[in-house]
C-alpha cells in the first residue's frame, strides 16, 4: 500500500478537510450541548415543552446547526475519501459509505425535531401535545446514535488508513479508534442498556479530544509530514 504524497493539491484539500472538520465539530457540540440540551428533559414532558415554546429561537437554532453539521460532513466524507483513495481506494470508499449514512440518520432525524415542534405549535387539539413531542424529540436522539453506529465503524477504518498513511503521526490513528470504540459502546447502551448511557457519557469527552486533534492537525497541514 503507497503513502500518501504531500502534493499542493493534496495539502488543499487537506486543509479543507480540517475547516469543515471544524465546523462539524462546533455546530455539533453547540446544536446538542449549547442549544438543545438545556432545553430537553426526558423525564419532563411538560417542562420540556415549557422551554422550547419559551425559546423558540434557540430550539430552531439548534436544528439549523443540525442541518449545517449534515451538509459539512457529507463535503468532509467526500475529501477524506479523495485524500486517502490513491493509496486505498477500497477502503477509502468504504469509509465514505459509512460516513454517508451516517450524515443520511442526523439528517432525517432533524425531522423528528421539526415534528416535535408542530405538535407543540400546531397542536392545540391535543391533549396530549407535550408527552407526544417528548417522543419524538427521543427519536431524533435515538437516530443520532443510530448514526453514531455507522459513524464509530468509519472511525476504524479511518485510524487505518491515517496509521498506514505515513502522512500523520500515529497517535491521531490511535485517537480515532478509542473514538470509533466509544462511539460504538455509547449507542449500543443507548439501544440495548439504557440504564448505563447516562452513566458513560462523560466517556464521549475521548471523541471530543481525539477528534479535535485530528481537525487541528488537517487544518494546519504543512508542506511535508
Amino acid at each position: 500500500m503507497s503513502l500518501l504524497t504531500p502534493t499542493p493539491d493534496m495539502i488543499a484539500k487537506i486543509r479543507l478537510a480540517g475547516l469543515l472538520y471544524l465546523v462539524v465539530i462546533l455546530t455539533g457540540l453547540g446544536g446538542e450541548l449549547g442549544l438543545r440540551a438545556p432545553l430537553i428533559d426526558l423525564a419532563d414532558a411538560d417542562g420540556t415543552a415549557a422551554a422550547i415554546l419559551g425559546a423558540p429561537g434557540q430550539f430552531r437554532l439548534a436544528i439549523a446547526a443540525d442541518i449545517l453539521m449534515a451538509l459539512c460532513d457529507a463535503g468532509l466524507a467526500v475529501l477524506f475519501y479523495l485524500i486517502f483513495r490513491p493509496m486505498a481506494p477500497a477502503l477509502a470508499l468504504l469509509t465514505m459509505i459509512l460516513r454517508l449514512i451516517q450524515t443520511v440518520l442526523i439528517a432525517v432525524s432533524v425531522m423528528a425535531l421539526l415534528t416535535a415542534w408542530l405538535i407543540l405549535t400546531k397542536g392545540n387539539d391535543l391533549t396530549n401535545a407535550a408527552p407526544l413531542a417528548l417522543i419524538f424529540l427521543d427519536l431524533h436522539a435515538h437516530g443520532y446514535d443510530l448514526g453514531l453506529i455507522f459513524f464509530g465503524f468509519n472511525s476504524l477504518f479511518m485510524a487505518v488508513l491515517v496509521w498506514r498513511s505515513g502522512q500523520f503521526a500515529r497517535i491521531f490513528a490511535l485517537g480515532l479508534a478509542a473514538a470509533g470504540g466509544v462511539y460504538l459502546v455509547g449507542s449500543g447502551l443507548r439501544f440495548f442498556a439504557p440504564e448505563w448511557s447516562t452513566p458513560f457519557t462523560p466517556v464521549y469527552l475521548v471523541t471530543i479530544l481525539a477528534e479535535t486533534a485530528f481537525c487541528l492537525r488537517l487544518l494546519f497541514q504543512k508542506k511535508s509530514p
